[in-house]
């Protein structure tokens, strides 16, 4: 686990930001009010979460305008410091920290969409061989025809079946023709909603899980992946 101290310098009024081996700050001078204390508050970064906690009970620490203690926190969230409301930037946070993004969950959500991938495209073809054989039915009629003669009965059959079997199967490809694309547009709008970054909700492609793990790091918002 990696944390941070946040507060405000008091020879420069800067924010103050201390891992406990590295202390920097940012800003311009005197840019954070003398209401935010030199350890107002940490964050404490664990698996890809991050948990705000305030310091002092006598320190005011607001998360989307609500007073906490104690809260889990992202990004996203709006957060401000003393009775001055100072809003804490997230930059300088992720500079001297990197975001952590648990992307474990995708393992699975790669796997779902690739078995369904992979049977859209099985059946897809499955149905192609198989309407190939009205060809197939159809040349052995015509076979039979030169052979026995247009009056045997085994061409008759045949060739009844063939075109039993065509009606069949353009029926068959007419409902297809809509059900199939409907399917695999259904199947990668699902799979783009998904497959995203837990930190920054990008999509990362359709990169299998295997290469997300040797990446490290997402390419939008470089939160470091844990896996």
């Amino acid at each position: 686990m990696s944390y941070i101290i946040i507060g405000r310098e008091p020879a420069t009024g800067k924010l103050q930001l201390s891992t406990g081996t590295r202390i920097g700050t940012f800003g311009e001078a005197d840019s954070v009010p003398a209401s935010v204390s030199q350890a107002h508050c940490r964050l404490d970064f664990t698996n890809g979460k991050v948990r705000l906690r305030n310091m002092d009970i006598n320190n005011y620490t607001y998360v989307n305008g609500q007073a906490v203690e104690s809260k889990a926190v992202s990004h996203r969230d709006r957060i401000e410091l003393g009775p001055d409301r100072y809003l804490l930037p997230w930059k300088p946070i992720e500079e001297l920290v990197p975001p952590e993004a648990d992307i474990r969950q995708l393992s699975e959500i790669w796997n779902a969409y690739d078995r369904q991938s992979i049977k859209l495209q099985i059946d897809e073809r499955r149905f192609n061989t198989i309407r190939s054989a009205t060809s197939l039915i159809t040349m052995i009629a015509i076979a039979l025809s030169i052979i026995t003669g247009r009056q045997s009965i085994w061409y008759m059959v045949l060739y009844g079946i063939a075109i039993l079997a065509s009606v069949l199967f353009t029926i068959k490809a007419y409902r297809d023709a809509s059900k199939l694309p409907q399917q695999r547009s259904d199947l990668n709008r699902k799979f783009q909603h998904d497959y995203v970054c837990p930190h920054c909700g990008h999509f990362l492609g359709n990169n299998p899980y295997d290469i997300l793990t040797q990446n490290q790091q997402c390419p939008y918002c470089r939160a470091k992946f844990i896996h």
